[in-house]
Order: structure tokens, then C-alpha cells, then sequence
């Protein structure tokens, strides 16, 4: 794949998370009764970055967790050897029932990875609502899905890849749009 563009640097996600905390905030009326979950694999270290923003402002510790959607995607990704999925575990540190969760992704797509991640979310309790944080929404729904809050809007085709790249996972910070 040829790079075409960065459309975020390591400052502009950091901006980006700033706001969304902000958002998250204003929202929600403050930060009682919200549980953050990342989407495995960088919306983890999103919503921990989150976190870490949100306690900064409101001086409270947001319970917070990670969610595997191995199982409830569509499109299972088999282990080399055998023909069952390979398992990431779920680990939320709080009941979630008659909470707020927030779940945060690095792009949001099609739909189809939240729709899983809702899927698994309520195998775990029933939250009183279900809200969605991503860095990058490059549109193409093929659900009825959309982001409560988002980093930056990037229409893109279909031939294009959004690639987020996390110092947490990668080397670097930035979101780069490449061509198929």
C-alpha cells in the first residue's frame, strides 16, 4: 500500500482526545455512573488516554476496561492450526449495569465491529445507555450506526485504508490514509 496522506499528527490526536474528554463531560452531566471500554485493540489505549484526560479535569477515577469481540464478529479470524477463533480476554473492572458505557474505538467503519462490541457488551450486564467515542469516523456504514463523539471526521473511498498508529501498540502517533 502507497501512503497518501496524515490527516492526524501525535498533537492533533492529543487535541482530539482533549475535546472528546470535554465532550464526554458535558454530555453526560459530569462523570457519575460512566465506565469506559476500549474496543481491543487501540481503543484500549484510547480510552485509557481518555481517562487519564477526564481525571485530570474532573479529579474523579472513571472504572474503565477492555472488550474482545472475537466471538461476535461475522468475520472470525481462525487460530493457524485449528479452526477456532483466537480469544482476547474481556477484563471491565466495574458492574456495568444501570451505568453509562462509553465505548471507544480508534475508526469507525462500517459498523460492524461496534455492533459486535454491543453484542458482547450486553453478555456482561445491561448498561442503562450505550454511548461511542472513536479518534476517526471515515464513513461507509453498512449499519445504522453513528459516534456520539468524534476526533475528526475523514471522508474517504473505498479504496483508501485509515491506519491509526498509538505509541501504546506502534512507534508513533498519527492517523495516515493509504491507498489500496
Amino acid at each position: 500500500m502507497k501512503s497518501k496522506t496524515t490527516v492526524l499528527d501525535d498533537a492533533a490526536i492529543r487535541r482530539a482526545l482533549t475535546r472528546i474528554s470535554h465532550e464526554i463531560i458535558e454530555k453526560n452531566k459530569g462523570v457519575d455512573d460512566l465506565v469506559l471500554v476500549g474496543i481491543k485493540t487501540r481503543g484500549v489505549p484510547i480510552a485509557q488516554r481518555l481517562k487519564n484526560k477526564i481525571q485530570e479535569i474532573e479529579g474523579k477515577d472513571l472504572p474503565d476496561g477492555e472488550l474482545d469481540i472475537t466471538l461476535y464478529r461475522d468475520d472470525l479470524t481462525p487460530k493457524k492450526e485449528q479452526s477456532e477463533p483466537e480469544l482476547k480476554a474481556a477484563h471491565i473492572k466495574a458492574n456495568i449495569d444501570g451505568k453509562k458505557v462509553i465505548l471507544v474505538d480508534d475508526v469507525l467503519y462500517t459498523g460492524r465491529t461496534v455492533r459486535a462490541a454491543m453484542d458482547a457488551l450486553i453478555d456482561l450486564g445491561r448498561p442503562s445507555q450505550v454511548q461511542l467515542a472513536v479518534l476517526v469516523d471515515r464513513g461507509h456504514r453498512e449499519l445504522p450506526i453513528r459516534a456520539d463523539f468524534v476526533g475528526k471526521n475523514v471522508p474517504t473511498s473505498q479504496d483508501e485504508v485509515v491506519t491509526v498508529t498509538l505509541s501504546e501498540t506502534d512507534e508513533a502517533d498519527q492517523v495516515t490514509i493509504f491507498e489500496k
